[in-house]
């Protein structure tokens, strides 16, 4: 066994930790004082950021899901939410959170209200995907639960339609790396899967978030979110065809603030090294956009494809929430 959800996991902390002490730095800032890429040491100590932070909590959110067998979305939206909440008012949230995450689990505190009330439907911001990876690593569901639960987990604080498609290509894209699919056939897989889905608002998840946009319909909010994927993906694909390891990767797929941006930059930093994963995540730190997001989605990306022994041993000893890290990845694997 490659130990796929293992290997995405631990992939995922490592690439955040390698790229937290770069996130807001450009790329000569970052050379100067880390050396040549390529040769960028794992920091130590190997600190995680609210990206990890974030992913373990809706990996107990799915655990305490999975202990009363599959559950509905209310449930789910309700078990997420506290993970969320709990991370909010926890004191280890201090390595740099998003406002958008804190402005909806501030809101998301009080139980009685509508959790479409608070989500934040103008951000797109990539807080929404960089933590869904868990959900293209549990076994046991299906492809309609999977794409409801990881836009819904989205919804809960990013509700963009845009945050929503991405974190539902994110969990896809994990999914389909874990099972085996060829990567270079990837990006033509997750523009399959967005034409399919691209007018397919899943209102047993998401209700009537739609109706608190500008939208006229339900078709229309979503559809928009997956257009603005397809058009990153597309550049993906284009940037592929001649990709240059040496240049910037946010010149050509974007910064990473954003949700499609993020998701479309870890890959290309994932699919220009698809064999050398540990190179993967310096490229992705090493760029002048949110660099431990980016390197974190890397990392997920190559874990999921290449397993748990994809990552040197002392790096995997070293990197914080390790037990953790590793426990759900042996729960999922097995």
């Amino acid at each position: 066994m490659k130990r796929a959800a293992s290997g995405s996991l631990i992939g995922l902390a490592l690439g955040d930790a390698l790229g937290f002490p770069t996130e807001f730095d450009d790329v000569p800032s970052i050379l100067t004082k880390s050396g040549p890429w390529r040769g960028m040491g794992l920091p130590d100590p190997a600190l995680i950021t609210d990206d990890t932070q974030k992913t373990l909590a809706l990996s107990r959110a799915l655990k305490a899901a999975a202990a009363r067998g599959l559950c509905g979305p209310e449930r789910f939206a309700l078990l997420a939410r506290r993970e969320f909440v709990a991370w909010n008012v926890s004191p280890d949230n201090n390595r740099a959170p998003g406002n958008t995450c804190i402005q909806a689990c501030e809101l998301l505190a009080d139980e009685e209200r509508d959790w479409r009330d608070a989500s934040r439907l103008h951000s797109k911001g990539c807080g929404a995907n960089m933590r869904v990876a868990p959900l293209g690593l549990v076994p046991g569901i299906d492809d309609e639960v999977r794409a409801g639960a990881a836009q819904m987990q989205s919804a809960l604080t990013h509700g963009h339609p845009t945050a929503l498609a991405a974190s539902d290509l994110t969990a896809h894209a994990v999914r389909l790396l874990a099972r085996g699919a060829e990567p270079m056939g990837l990006v033509g897989l997750l523009r399959s899967y967005a034409l399919e889905n691209r007018t397919h608002y899943r209102e047993a998840w998401l209700g009537d978030l739609w109706s608190r946009s500008r939208a006229s319909a339900p078709e229309r909010f979503i559809s928009h979110g997956w257009d603005e994927c397809l058009a990153v993906l597309e550049r993906l694909e284009a940037e592929l065809r001649n990709a240059n390891p040496e240049t910037d990767p946010c010149l050509a797929t974007g910064a990473g603030w954003i949700a499609e941006e993020a998701l479309a930059t870890g890959l290309l930093c994932f699919l220009m090294f698809v064999d050398e994963p540990v190179t993967a995540l310096r490229r992705a730190a090493c760029t002048s956009g949110d660099s431990d997001s980016i390197a974190c989605l890397a990392g997920a990306f190559a874990g999921a494809h290449l397993g748990a022994d994809a990552w040197p041993a002392d790096w995997v000893e070293r990197i914080e929430h390790r037990d953790e890290l590793l426990g759900f990845g042996a729960l999922w694997d097995a």
